[in-house]
């Protein structure tokens, strides 16, 4: 089996980490928005209503 990997130049390295950091905070931030989206639609008194 041949092993042909391909290397990253330093560039190319910060780069790719600078695009999983901003796609980790979209997410994050996408993850809250649902959060708060649900909190807002479905109201407060969530907690103490009848199971």
């Amino acid at each position: 089996m041949n092993n042909d990997r391909v290397t990253l130049t330093d560039k190319q390295r910060k780069a790719q980490r600078s695009r999983s950091i901003a796609l980790a905070v979209a997410l994050a931030a996408f993850v809250i928005i649902v959060y708060v989206g649900t909190w807002a639609k479905l109201g407060v008194n969530i907690l103490s209503r009848p199971m």
